[in-house]
């Protein structure tokens, strides 16, 4: 059973850990040296000490890359970059140490997630181009000593072709090319029900709701396909990743590698169970440390002991990003909503949202769809559960499926690009 305490209390100085990834940044990031000019910190931080400490933004990050560098670049180990979702990609600067913690990170991570000694893991996400994830899945693998398929993202064919070949007991994957994966077998006549795959470790998609149930997409793939889902959530900024235990109750906190706010618009730490922004503060991070780094996400955090025995934070799902607030006919929606309604439709294999301005500058949004669905009984009923769910109904384009799949599937992206904003 795994018992912490909380890195900051009511009434004491913050812990020794997070003075010192703060005392760290102050001496080695140039960008932290300017930010903290006028602070003293070589005594111990109480509370209201550290609510004083200004937030780091997504723009200082960007604007100031380098500067955000707290190592010798001879000591640099690896150059990962941000996948850009939000805005210009970032580098961020690894050292020999953040990549042994990185590997420490993913093995107790994918632990949390029942992988074990021996395992087969698939991994359907790029390991090159930069990306952190695919590189820690990989270290973490290993610090497992388990075995890993490296496919890489896209082509369902090569996908099976591995899974009947090397059996692999994990996948690790973003939920919406599960539906690919499964759409593929079936067309192909692949006993998918009876493949070695018993669960999947799911990346860059949520799929539970705010109740810790399966939501939409999560419960499309099960019905299919009896598996175990885990969700996750990570950034690579963060270089650390949230993940659910088998109790699929949560997203746990490891609090040896990063400490947690979650915070109202005001700067305060929100209720448990409300909706905050997500604050984070890297700890043992030698390359590119960050002190109370705003992410922009918005999600709830649950503090009661898990049945798993941990009782570090957990988070539920991301309800939306600040900076993607759709403001549609009047009515205010995050682009979860709207992908939970269309992927709740068996016959909707993939879509694309796009967000841009009309003539006045408010927002439109179209929804591309498989042109085989024009004019058919189910857009009827699509745009009936739009306006039941989402107020409004948006507007259709059609196109050709394979189309489609290859604006969400880029080549030169690592997620797949569900929505757009023009």
């Amino acid at each position: 059973m795994y018992k912490s305490e909380p890195l900051i209390q009511e009434g004491k100085v913050v812990s020794t850990i997070l003075l010192t990834a703060v005392q760290y940044a102050w001496q080695h990031s140039p960008f932290y040296k300017r930010l903290f000019a006028h602070f003293d910190f070589t005594t111990p931080l109480s509370v209201e000490d550290w609510k004083k400490i200004p937030f780091t933004t997504k723009d200082d990050l960007s604007e100031n890359n380098e500067a955000f560098l707290s190592i010798p670049k001879t000591e640099i180990a690896d150059y990962v970059t941000t996948s850009g979702t939000t805005g210009s990609p970032v580098t961020i600067y690894l050292s020999r140490s953040d990549l042994k913690r990185l590997a420490i990170n993913e093995r107790d991570s994918l632990a949390l997630a029942g992988v074990k000694k021996g395992d087969v893991v698939q991994l359907t996400t790029t390991i090159d181009r930069q990306f952190m994830a695919g590189m820690a899945y990989y270290l973490g693998v290993q610090e497992l000593e388990a075995g890993m398929v490296r496919i890489g993202p896209g082509v369902p064919e090569l996908q099976w072709d591995a899974i009947l070949k090397y059996g692999p007991r994990v996948l690790i994957a973003v939920p919406s090319f599960i539906l690919t994966l499964i759409n593929y077998a079936k067309n192909k006549g692949i006993d998918y029900q009876n493949c070695s795959v018993e669960s999947i470790v799911c990346i860059g998609e949520s799929v539970r709701d705010d109740r810790f149930e399966l939501n939409t997409l999560g419960s499309r793939i099960t019905k299919d396909w009896k598996v175990d889902l885990f969700s996750t959530y990570a950034s690579t900024e963060m270089a650390t990743a949230f993940t659910e235990c088998k109790a699929q109750n949560g997203c746990h906190l490891n609090d040896q590698l990063m400490h947690l706010e979650v915070l109202d618009e005001n700067g305060n730490e929100v209720p448990d169970g409300e909706e905050g922004e997500i604050v984070i503060t890297t700890l043992g991070v030698t390359g590119t440390p960050l002190i109370r780094y705003r992410t922009g996400d918005i999600a709830k955090r649950f503090l009661s002991d898990c049945s798993c025995g941990k009782n570090t934070p957990r988070l539920g799902p991301i309800v939306g990003r600040k900076n993607q607030m759709i403001k549609f006919k009047g009515t205010t929606i995050f682009p979860q909503a709207i992908f939970d309604v269309f992927e709740s439709f068996q016959e909707i294999i993939c879509f694309k949202v796009i967000v841009e301005k009309d003539e006045i500058q408010n927002d439109r949004v179209v929804i591309l769809l498989d042109e085989k669905l024009k004019g058919s009984p189910i857009l009827e009923e699509v745009k009936l559960k739009c306006n039941s769910k989402l107020k409004v109904i948006p507007n259709f384009e059609f196109e050709l499926l394979e189309k489609i799949q290859a604006q969400v599937y880029k080549k030169n992206l690592r997620k797949p690009e569900k929505i757009i904003f023009v």
